[in-house]
């Protein structure tokens, strides 16, 4: 317990649930280390802790992170490896890791200058890779991602130290209200959830498919609900979503017949290396939270597309 009494944002302790206070900025610095969002746009992304940007990739660069995406959930030597999550209860692929390392094409996509200038201008920093990955939610049979803070596992499983990372995610099929788009609850990003649990060995294999353990109580949703409401982040693709480590997501499962398909990016500040994982738990491996490849991102001005 002393170990979590000096921790700004201790979970899955001893005790109960609990709503901190955010300690750390959503923009840092005046929000002008780059030049990517206007003023009204840093605003709106501080308030809420997410900013949706319509038609930043166009139809064709879409369409070959789309193929490229296809290919790599059919390439059997992409599909065995650990990267590649299966969907519980099922062997189709559900997300695949470190798609920045296993694919040129996303490994551009992850320095293009209309997503990297983003990041920098957030974090006010240089930025890193410290996560990539491909959601995928099939017609029909797509599951769904619960409702959760990356920064509370980011924090707890991998020793991330403070709330300067990003995710964003590129939309490569239309978002529609119907396949499962992502949700955000606005304003969340301020209130760090403490969850309840204690953390489990090598609790990754089993998250990565369905997350037991750094979900938020019931009470504490149902008061980020009350205050922020819910939206839902339905657009066409070629558009890109930000959104702060901390703001809580989700999404419900796929029953529609039109899949859903996304890569997701995360920065995270070269300020906010990672440090140990709390509570004497093992790191989890390279490919789900970078330690030994971290890079810090030059712009590419090369196209997504050959």
């Amino acid at each position: 317990m002393a170990n979590s009494m000096r921790d700004l944002y201790a979970s899955r302790t001893d005790r109960g649930s609990a709503i901190i206070a955010r300690r750390d900025p959503v923009v840092y610095g005046s929000g002008d280390y780059a030049r990517a969002l206007t003023q009204g746009q840093i605003a709106d992304y501080q308030q809420d802790g997410f900013i949706l940007l319509e038609d930043v990739f166009n139809t064709q660069e879409t369409a070959a992170l789309l193929d490229e995406l296809r290919r790599m959930s059919a390439d059997p030597a992409i599909a065995g490896r650990d990267e590649a999550i299966r969907e519980p209860g099922s062997d189709a692929v559900r997300s695949i890791f470190r798609v920045h390392e296993l694919s040129g094409r996303i490994a551009a996509l992850a320095r293009d200058p209309r997503l990297l200038h983003v990041a920098r201008q957030i974090l006010g920093s240089e930025v890193y890779i410290h996560q990539s990955r491909v959601n995928m939610k099939p017609g029909f049979k797509g599951k769904e991602f619960y409702w959760h803070s990356d920064f509370e596992t980011w924090h707890v499983e991998d020793g991330m130290p403070a709330m300067r990372a990003l995710s964003c995610s590129v939309l490569l099929t239309d978002n529609n209200e119907c396949n499962g788009p992502l949700m955000l609850i606005p304003g969340s990003q301020m209130q760090f959830i403490s969850c309840q649990g204690t953390t489990p060995d090598q609790h990754y294999k089993e998250s990565l498919r369905k997350q037991e353990y750094g979900v938020p109580d019931p009470v504490s949703l149902q008061l980020l609900v009350e205050k922020g409401g819910i939206r839902s982040m339905t657009a066409k693709a070629g558009s890109v979503v930000f959104f702060d480590c901390n703001t809580m997501h989700g999404s419900t499962g796929n029953i529609s017949p039109w899949p859903r398909a996304n890569v997701f990016m995360v920065y995270n500040s070269m300020e906010n290396v990672l440090e140990q994982p709390k509570y004497g738990l093992a790191p989890r491996p390279d490919y789900i939270a970078a330690r030994e490849r971290i890079e810090r991102l030059e712009p590419q001005d090369a196209a997504v597309v050959d």
